[in-house]
């Protein structure tokens, strides 16, 4: 990973609560299984023995990614931001779809975090990247994969 990537409070938070479970809860119990398959003899053909080697390295491998993940992260408070009302990184966008009338809200955060059915949208998104630096009132224009969409920003609010 090059450079510094951003992500909230709230997802470096899930990020170090799940390091914390690996190393405490995952791996010890990844190990005891070890030891358990290797108490039963001939290694070679111990299915036990090879699923939670397997297991293992896969931890081992997450435990790797988060500590980089975590040691890579700009983290930002959305609530401590003073953009003056411009959308940027964590803001929560309230938009209305011109087409349709119907009314969205998401909130612009890392890769790692989004999730499309808790409102939260990558920053990378092309929503996200046609949003980043407009204010309420403004239009946007949006090519999804469902076709050309335009937005109004009704509100942009830091939470």
């Amino acid at each position: 990973m090059s450079g510094k990537f951003p992500i909230t409070v709230i997802g470096a938070q899930r990020l170090r609560d799940e390091l914390q479970r690996l190393k405490t809860v995952e791996r010890p119990s990844v190990i005891a299984a070890i030891a358990e398959a290797r108490s039963h003899g001939d290694l070679s053909e111990n299915a036990e023995y090879d699923a939670a080697k397997e297991r293992q390295g896969f931890i081992e491998g997450r435990i790797k990614e988060v500590e980089g993940k975590l040691g890579n992260a700009q983290i930002i408070d959305p609530a401590s931001l003073d953009a003056d009302g411009r959308v940027v990184f964590g803001a929560t966008v309230e938009l209305e779809d011109m087409d349709n009338s119907t009314n969205v809200t998401y909130q612009i955060v890392g890769d790692d975090e989004a999730d499309i059915k808790s409102g939260k949208i990558s920053l990378n998104s092309p929503v996200a990247r046609a949003l980043i630096g407009k204010f309420a009132g403004d239009v946007v224009e949006v090519q999804t994969p469902g076709g050309r969409r335009e937005y109004e920003i009704s509100d942009v609010r830091y939470l």
